[in-house]
């Protein structure tokens, strides 16, 4: 269901037990959606336990070991 954001202040405890029975709920402002509320179960499940990207991104594989250095060589004659 899409809440305006007027009528989810005004209804901000039934927003939120919705949010727990029924799952993420959208709030829009003029007609553009803006946030999604959802409990704190579902937030957590779906960050699976990650922290922020820095971290996600940290976490990945050594890539010390590649060679990625730039060729000097000039680049091939083309006819156009």
């Amino acid at each position: 269901m899409a809440w305006q954001l007027q009528e989810a202040k005004q209804r901000f405890s039934q927003l939120v037990r919705r949010a727990l029975d029924e799952g993420p709920q959208l709030v829009t402002r003029r007609g553009e959606e803006v946030v999604v509320v959802l409990s704190a179960a579902e937030f957590k499940r779906l960050s699976n336990g990650e922290s922020d990207l820095r971290d996600y991104l940290l976490s990945g594989p050594d890539l010390s070991a590649l060679d990625l250095e730039r060729s000097g060589d000039l680049a091939r004659a083309v006819e156009l």
